[in-house]
């Protein structure tokens, strides 16, 4: 038979036990909302370099998306058939893509990006650009989409600008 004090210390801990799993419940759903979201982005980005397929881009939009792929340098895309446009002119100038993530941070329905947009163009050369993204979702689709770069590497990579040691240390972390 067990004493009252080991009794009420079991009842305690018990309790304990209760109390830290339900506080850290609202962490944990957020922890699996910031898994779908970056899912969501992963399955776009896996979906872009398994063959440049934009419809599967498309797929993870709304209708209404707005898209500011050039960090305000030209005026953002607006709507799913504006994308379709710009993807249709980039598909035949990029023969393969290792666009890759290597962090994330979510808040609310915002899901903030650091990456790699790693590319070898059709006229053979090889183009990598450092970049961080914002993704705005609903439900689990992308209606905002923001990229932030140096337009300057890239434009001068697709010249043919060698890889620098600097964008090698940059590209060379671990993807997630």
């Amino acid at each position: 038979m067990s004493s009252p004090t080991s009794t009420s210390r079991r009842n305690l801990l018990a309790a304990a036990g209760i109390a830290a799993v339900s506080a850290a419940r609202p962490a944990l759903a957020g922890k699996d909302k910031r898994a779908r979201l970056l899912g969501v982005v992963k399955s776009l980005i896996a979906t872009w370099n398994d063959g440049h397929d934009i419809e599967g881009v498309l797929n993870h939009v709304t209708e209404d998306v707005v898209y500011h792929m050039t960090s305000g340098y030209k005026p953002a895309l607006s709507g799913k058939a504006a994308i379709l446009a710009t993807l249709q002119t980039m598909r035949p100038a990029i023969q393969t893509s290792a666009w890759r993530l290597f962090d994330s941070a979510e808040s609310g329905d915002r899901l903030f990006v650091e990456g790699v947009d790693e590319f070898w163009t059709t006229s053979g050369n090889h183009v990598v650009i450092p970049y961080a993204g914002v993704f705005q979702f609903r439900g689990l689709l992308i209606y905002e989409w923001r990229e932030y770069y140096d337009g300057r590497i890239g434009a001068e990579m697709r010249s043919g600008a060698p890889l620098t040691d600097e964008l090698k240390a940059l590209m060379s972390r671990p993807a997630i």
